[in-house]
């Protein structure tokens, strides 16, 4: 026994050197491979009756028309154009080259190629140190504090438009949200939490809201029913906020394991307040939620709190609350570096003017301003179009994506307004916020005031967002090589299949022109028509073929 054990280890590491030996040589086995098949050929000639067999090929070439090579040339231009077609149509929706995808994720490992691992890899920190970037860790997406409401305000949106403003995966995230952030702490469940744990389950809205009514049924002090018949069935803000204080009430009767969900309702009731137009008391109850649960800062309350004393105009009291918040150990969010900005934009941005600013260059507060507004674009630099109104906006989803998309549409949604109550401010942000590029021009790579920015945004993105929205991509993706190399392809086909119906006699002297292989004109036409054919056939299969070791 002892034996087996001690030459199990070794066995796995003697497979993985005979693969990696296979791999390299790879290259060599081909080559011989390849020069072999041509010497047997050769030696094989006359066997073969090689010379017989051109010589009646070449017979049966010579009496093909023009019109042969019409259709040759114009059939590989029509396959071009189907590829390209695809090729555009697949890149528009998921961002990547269809054939370069297939050949690096399926055809790669086939052949012993190794999978490209730079995303893995290791990359360094604002202060010099190295960690690892992890698709998980990057990808990790939050509940957006600014929420709106299912019944009263997205459902609205749907009924007026017919489409849906979330998606499933947004959904399915709120529901394990609940599952875990209600239920979660408790080791026996009571019958109505059994009936509300599959109620979140439930895909269909109707049929949360009637288990919803089944657990009031059990319990009349469910507060987790109340909070979804608030959330869902109410059609709006002041019925949602009766349902609210109903749960609060059944809430407050429970033990102290629940204090999750007093928490979610004191919250939802501030905003509910806010969107009623009593924004003092909103702000009121905000300050007293987060004296009163002070270790529960990873709900976001102070970006609700930033948000009214905006509407406020609290300037003073908006920048106390980010002197707490926008500190270096702290996580960002593009809510606390684009209010930053904002006020020192503000301070300045009434007097603003690029031709002065040129003439005399920036003074200290100009300066930091916007150097503000350069430290928020690269947080996230989706924004400023959606301030801008460069990007038309949609309602925000229920999860977000920090530096992502999906943050940018959830800021610029509730906080466009406080841009625009600031004279001058988007002026100023129009001027600079593109000057952020030139200081970081390797954004994945290497950051300026934050980490590289993560390259996998985008596929998150995507499932948080409705189909309807084009997302906004960082950095903008140039066009993949299959796309520009099949446009190319088809145009030079479709060039050639043209000309050779239109001037099939000026076409035959030019192959006789460009040919030094055979005196015959025909000889040549077939000669050159044939290799533009299988040089369309066979190029692709070679950039493939490429792709796997590159």
């Amino acid at each position: 026994m002892a034996d087996s054990s001690g030459s199990n280890p070794q066995s796995p590491g003697f497979t993985e050197k005979l693969k990696s030996w296979l791999y390299w040589s790879w290259t060599y086995i081909c080559t011989l491979w390849f020069a072999m098949v041509l010497t047997m050929v050769y030696v094989l000639r006359s066997p073969l009756k090689l010379q017989e067999t051109v010589n009646a090929a070449s017979v049966f070439l010579n009496t093909l028309t023009p019109k042969f090579y019409v259709a040759l040339t114009g059939t590989s231009s029509l396959i071009s154009g189907l590829i390209l077609i695809f090729e555009w149509w697949y890149f528009r929706k998921y961002g990547t080259s269809f054939i370069e995808q297939v050949s690096v994720s399926h055809l790669r490992p086939l052949l012993g190629g190794v999978e490209n691992s730079s995303s893995a890899g290791l990359f360094s920190s604002v202060n010099g140190d190295t960690e690892p970037r992890t698709n998980v860790a990057e990808c990790k997406v939050w509940r957006n504090p600014l929420n709106l409401f299912r019944g009263a305000e997205y459902s609205r949106y749907t009924w007026v438009t017919g489409k849906e403003p979330l998606t499933y995966y947004d959904m399915n995230l709120s529901a394990q949200d609940h599952q875990t952030f209600f239920l979660g702490d408790t080791q026996q469940l009571r019958p109505e939490d059994s009936v509300m744990q599959k109620a979140w389950r439930e895909r269909n809205p109707q049929a949360r809201i009637r288990a919803a009514y089944q657990a009031i049924e059990l319990n009349r002090e469910c507060a987790a029913a109340y909070v979804l018949l608030a959330e869902e069935e109410a059609t709006t803000i002041t019925e949602a906020e009766r349902l609210f204080k109903q749960a609060l009430k059944s809430g407050m009767k429970l033990s102290g394991k629940d204090t999750n969900l007093v928490v979610y309702i004191k919250r939802r009731l501030a905003m509910c307040a806010r969107k009623l137009g009593r924004i003092k008391e909103a702000v009121k109850m905000m300050r007293d939620l987060m004296k009163e649960f002070p270790l529960l800062g990873m709900l976001n309350i102070h970006e609700n709190l930033l948000e009214a004393l905006l509407e406020l105009q609290a300037y003073a009291d908006v920048q106390a609350v980010l002197a707490k918040y926008d500190d270096i150990s702290l996580p960002k969010s593009a809510t606390i570096c684009y209010t930053s900005a904002l006020l020192k934009a503000r301070a300045v941005s009434d007097k603003f003017s690029p031709e002065a600013a040129s003439r005399r260059g920036l003074s200290t507060a100009e300066m930091n301003a916007v150097e503000a507004i350069h430290r928020a674009v690269e947080f996230n630099p989706h924004v400023p179009k959606y301030l801008l109104e460069m990007k038309s906006l949609i309602l925000p989803p229920e999860h977000i994506l920090k530096r992502g998309d999906s943050e940018a549409v959830a800021y610029a949604f509730f906080h466009l307004q406080h841009w625009k109550r600031a004279e001058g401010a988007l002026n100023l942000l129009h001027c600079t916020w593109e000057g952020t590029f030139r200081i970081i021009p390797y954004p994945l790579e290497k950051g300026h005031l934050f980490y590289p920015y993560p390259g996998c945004t985008e596929t998150a993105d995507r499932e948080l967002l409705p189909s309807f929205h084009e997302v906004s991509v960082y950095p903008k993706k140039e066009l993949p090589f299959f796309i520009l190399f099949t446009a190319g392809l088809c145009s030079f086909c479709a060039m050639l299949a043209m000309l050779t119906h239109q001037f099939p006699e000026l076409m035959g002297v030019f192959v006789k022109a460009v040919s030094i292989c055979t005196p015959h004109r025909t000889q040549k036409c077939v000669g050159f028509f044939v290799v533009v054919f299988l040089a369309f056939l066979s190029s692709l299969c070679a950039l493939i073929i490429y792709f796997f070791f590159v």
